[in-house]
């Protein structure tokens, strides 16, 4: 499942996700699930039509993202594998950061991370003018909202719902195993 909140010029998005990783770092082994949530530049794309045309909208690339993850095998409500990705390069997440404050609250956490588009920009690379001026605080009204969402979602994985390795086996990279199996939007 897919959620997004889009302002002007950023927006968040936020679906469950499963996946293996087939060459994981030490002490990160076997199957995780739970949500991601990332922060990305949205576009809208010029109007082509009538009043009433639909117009196509752009969720670009990430400028940071949280995962609040859950070995498979663990207990429910560890947040065991809960990280965030404070750069991003393109598509591709840098270094996984755990913190303490991060898995001792995820919510109450990302709330406040999500109040601080400013320092999210940073972390990006991007200087504050990059994006729509009114944008952190729009993010920052939303951000109650935003960290609702991500409640039910992580909810929903717990109860089996959702975060589940996907039917048939899933996106397999034509490798010897192990392989990667990655389920989700995000």
């Amino acid at each position: 499942m897919l959620q997004a909140f889009a302002f002007e010029s950023v927006g968040v998005v936020v679906g469950d996700i499963y996946f293996v990783d087939p060459d994981p770092a030490p002490g990160q082994e076997g199957a995780e699930r739970g949500v991601r949530l990332e922060v990305r530049l949205m576009e809208r794309s010029a109007h082509d039509g009538s009043v009433y045309a639909s117009r196509p909208i752009v969720i670009g690339r990430p400028l940071w993202r949280v995962d609040l993850l859950e070995t498979v095998d663990g207990t429910p409500g560890s947040y065991d594998r809960t990280h965030h990705h404070p750069s991003m390069t393109g598509w591709e997440p840098g270094e996984r950061r755990f913190e303490r404050e991060l898995s001792a609250d995820p919510l109450g956490w990302l709330k406040q991370r999500l109040g601080d588009l400013s320092a999210l920009l940073d972390g990006a690379g991007l200087p504050p003018g990059a994006v729509d001026e009114g944008d952190a605080q729009r993010m920052r009204d939303s951000a109650a909202e935003i960290v609702s969402t991500v409640e039910r979602l992580l909810a929903r994985v717990r109860d089996g719902e959702l975060g589940r390795p996907p039917a048939g086996g899933g996106m397999a990279v034509p490798a010897e195993p192990p392989t990667l199996v990655r389920s989700g939007w995000l």
